[in-house]
């Protein structure tokens, strides 16, 4: 276990490859068949902040916002050897500290009950909670891409 200083901070201009590594490290395959896509996606986010440990990259999360009324948080991910430490909820609370005068704040993510309880113990609460009528939520995907 790496026992080297965590920093987290913005950061541009992350190079493909170490993306391309944490990514895989996650199995987000989705991302890393297409490393264009995915050196495109992180460059035109709106904010990334990453997570690195002795220089290495083993956290990001990036958000697309309009600064203004709101942020959608997209791409929280820690590499799994760094899972337990603090990484996602520190990645997650930079984003939101960023937009913290911006109202809405969505994301999408997998259904799995360890992202229901982490993203809910950061303040996230799913539509369907917000109770009968109040909310609705569409997804599109296009170009072959899947959930």
């Amino acid at each position: 276990m790496d026992q080297a200083e965590l920093v987290i901070g913005p950061e541009s201009g992350i190079p493909v490859a170490e993306l391309l590594a944490l990514y895989e490290s996650v199995g987000w395959s989705a991302y890393t068949s297409s490393p264009e896509l995915l050196e495109a996606a992180v460059a035109g986010a709106s904010f990334v902040v990453t997570a690195r440990r002795g220089g290495r990259l083993v956290g990001l999360a990036r958000a697309l916002s309009d600064g203004a009324t709101i942020c959608y948080l997209q791409d929280v991910l820690v590499h799994p050897a760094e899972h337990r430490r603090g990484i996602g909820r520190a990645l997650v609370g930079a984003v939101l500290d960023r937009y913290r005068t911006v109202r809405q704040k969505v994301l999408l993510t997998d259904d799995e009950p360890g992202q229901r309880a982490f993203y809910e113990s950061l303040g996230y609460a799913e539509i369907r909670d917000y109770g009968s009528g109040t909310l609705r939520c569409f997804i599109r995907f296009d170009g072959g891409a899947e959930a």
